[in-house]
């Protein structure tokens, strides 16, 4: 009796390193696609003329993903990217508080804005580590500041919602037209 306990109190153990080993390797997946995504734009941003990007650092320090600026057009972006393989992907309030917070701080430039810079990936999950093929998709929008800063998702098709107690409400933001070459879809609104 006292043998068949042990035995199943390793067994347990056993099973909870092998779930904790799994979760992590998610969580490091997903940093991983998040600092992928962000890299890419500054690298894109940079290879335009006049344009120059930096990655900011980690979320805890609040700072936004990316900034970039066109001192020559007096142009500043604050720019929280998000990147993934699901149908929406999500942006907390408090990221966009503080990537306005930035662009406000910043007033010496005439054109400022926060863009929110969403990646669907092109394999869709499906299950546990299971995906299926779909196109890759980029979608670009300003946040307007006349808005109620919220919880907010974009979907896969580009729409995107305020969620607000546990509910969707649609906004229209406006589609961002890049100075690089992008994979927004064709009908996006630009």
């Amino acid at each position: 009796m006292v043998l068949r306990s042990k035995t199943l109190a390793i067994t347990k153990l056993k099973t909870r390193k092998i779930v904790n080993k799994n979760n992590q390797k998610a969580a490091k997946t997903r940093r991983q696609r998040g600092y992928q995504w962000e890299d890419t734009i500054v690298k894109r941003f940079n290879t335009c003329e006049n344009w120059k990007a930096f990655r900011l650092g980690s979320p805890s320090i609040a700072l936004p993903d990316v900034l970039a600026v066109n001192t020559d057009e007096s142009s500043l972006f604050t720019i929280e990217a998000k990147s993934g393989t699901s149908t929406s992907l999500a942006v907390p309030a408090d990221q966009i508080e503080r990537c306005l917070e930035w662009i406000k701080t910043f007033d010496i430039y005439k054109k400022r804005n926060v863009l929110l810079a969403f990646k669907f990936l092109s394999k869709k999950r499906i299950g546990l580590g299971k995906y299926e093929s779909r196109e890759l998709r980029e979608f670009y929008k300003i946040w307007d500041e006349s808005i109620e800063i919220t919880d907010c998702v974009c979907s896969y098709e580009g729409d995107f919602f305020a969620k607000v107690n546990g509910k969707r409400k649609e906004l229209n933001l406006k589609e961002c037209k890049m100075p690089f070459k992008t994979k927004q879809p064709h009908s996006a609104k630009i």
